[in-house]
């Protein structure tokens, strides 16, 4: 089972590998792809907590909701992805 540490860190590796800084953003409702479905409950909330934190960004669209990392935030974002790799 993930922590919400771990999930944060998914979400964050994920979005790093797709190279969605600043300015490139992905929809929101892409996030919880390739997580399992009983966990999907619990991303979506962890989105909510790193746009909280100020390390995700959010930028409304007609067509909904997108999301880019905040590189202002670069340490915090290693910590959450090195929490994540350490489970792998």
């Amino acid at each position: 089972m993930l922590t919400d540490e771990q999930i944060k860190g998914k979400v964050l590796n994920k979005l790093t590998r797709m190279n969605k800084f600043e300015h490139s953003h992905t929809s929101i409702d892409n996030l919880p792809k390739g997580f399992s479905k009983d966990v999907r409950g619990r991303v979506k909330y962890m989105v909510k907590e790193l746009k909280k934190e100020g390390i995700l960004l959010s930028k409304p669209t007609n067509y909904g909701e997108e999301v880019s990392i905040n590189v202002s935030m670069k340490e915090r974002v290693v910590y959450y992805i090195k929490k994540f790799l350490e489970v792998e």
